[in-house]
């Protein structure tokens, strides 16, 4: 009989281990997750920017499953885990398991600030990343109608994280700034308009070397970056962001990429939690549980090497699901080997020829780093479609400094009345 695998997230950690186990015919693989589609997030700051579309980093499960005879996927929203009845519970189903993988990932950290929340945006999905195209074209078409009285927080963008997602969109904004608005609005000067990053602690990109640190902050100030070092927020009600400094910036786009936190499901026992993250051992086994796992940046895993949990990385996320699929595998569990995460290295870009690459033997930034950084990237997009869309339009935007993206799509919400 079959074993059932229930594996709730289609991310990095989820869809490794789903790859690996499929066309495994002693198991009965239930993919869950809430939207029908994995989702490339390095490259959400591209769309983000109007540099690629959503869909070239958008790939509907069912697509990639299509051919497997082992694998099935389920739209739900999961609620509420029951453990002594080896079953799952969403707003409308449920779906029983031997096995349980939990590959839930992270969403944005606004830290229990509920009107930060409400007012600024995060870009931890898709959907996220497209409101903030939405919203930053559309202010710039407001601001051409409003040339003569414009609202002050309009010529402030304000991005708050000084990690990869914060200077990679803060040096996308300020070459879209210097190569692209002044094309489409040639009637507007944006020598006013302000990119301005806020960071906590004393230099961006705080994981990372020194060197590559003070590069990426020279790179920030080629481009014209605002970079506010040693910068707390305290508040921002929609129209002015509130620092730890007293200090305060009119501002109608906040972009936060300040920290994340886990997506926690109701159900496993509190202790069993640390961080927000589950209490997992050696072979991602959550504690207090037998047949219950999680991976990726859901799972908290203490070892030697990494005594406070492995950094939450794409990278860390895929070498778990890939290793607790080859231990899913195996007949005996006294078999199975413990996980043991090899430093892959880091690295983030901040503009055209400008990168920093961080690998465990070797550090290098500039042209080299920005190729480096494009190419890896370009070989972990699964699609070879895909892979060609990307490639054209960043070979277009290469040549022009240009790109045709920048579209406002806004959900249409059919008035009844017109019925």
């Amino acid at each position: 009989m079959s074993e059932k695998i229930l594996i709730i997230g289609g991310g990095f950690a989820g869809l490794r281990l789903a790859r690996k186990l499929n066309q495994h015919p002693n198991k009965l693989i239930t993919l869950i997750d809430r939207v029908n589609h994995h989702m490339f997030q390095p490259l959400f700051y591209q769309v983000a920017s109007g540099r690629i579309e959503p869909s070239n980093i958008s790939f509907p499960f069912r697509k990639i499953f299509q051919k497997s005879k082992n694998i099935q996927f389920r739209m739900a929203n999961i609620v509420k885990i029951v453990p002594e009845e080896n079953k799952v519970v969403s707003r409308n189903a449920e779906f029983h398991y031997d096995k349980l993988i939990i590959a839930t990932g992270c969403k944005t950290n606004f830290y229990g600030n509920d009107e930060l929340e409400e007012q600024a945006y995060g870009m931890k999905n898709t959907q996220e990343a497209i409101s903030i195209r939405n919203q930053v074209l559309t202010t710039f078409e407001r601001l051409i109608i409003e040339r003569q009285n414009p609202r002050e927080g309009d010529w402030n963008l304000v991005i708050v994280g000084g990690g990869p997602t914060g200077v990679e969109l803060a040096g996308a904004f300020a070459e879209m700034k210097r190569y692209v608005l002044p094309r489409d609005y040639p009637k507007m000067n944006f020598e006013s308009l302000n990119i301005i990053l806020i960071n906590a602690t004393d230099h961006v990109l705080a994981s990372m070397s020194e060197e590559s640190q003070k590069r990426s902050e020279l790179y920030l100030e080629q481009l014209g970056v605002t970079l506010l070092n040693n910068a707390r927020v305290d508040a921002y009600d929609g129209k002015t962001i509130h620092l730890s400094s007293g200090h305060s910036l009119s501002c109608n786009n906040v972009i936060w990429a300040a920290g994340v936190t886990g997506n926690i499901i109701d159900g496993i026992a509190s202790e069993h939690i640390s961080k927000n993250r589950y209490i997992v051992d050696e072979y991602n086994r959550v504690k207090g549980y037998q047949n219950i796992f999680a991976i990726g940046d859901i799972a908290y895993m203490e070892t030697p090497e990494y005594p406070h949990g492995h950094p939450q990385l794409a990278s860390v996320a895929i070498d778990q699901g890939q290793h607790l699929g080859g231990n899913l595998l195996r007949d005996k569990t006294s078999g199975w080997l413990p996980f043991k995460y090899k430093d892959k290295g880091s690295m983030a870009t901040i503009g055209k020829h400008r990168a920093v690459v961080d690998l465990p033997k070797l550090k290098f930034q500039g042209r080299f780093a920005w190729y480096f950084w494009m190419f890896l990237h370009l070989m972990l997009i699964l699609s070879v479609r895909n892979k060609i869309a990307i490639f054209y339009n960043w070979a277009w935007s290469y040549f022009n400094k240009d790109s045709s993206l920048r579209l406002i799509i806004v959900p249409y919400k059919k008035n009844k009345t017109e019925q």
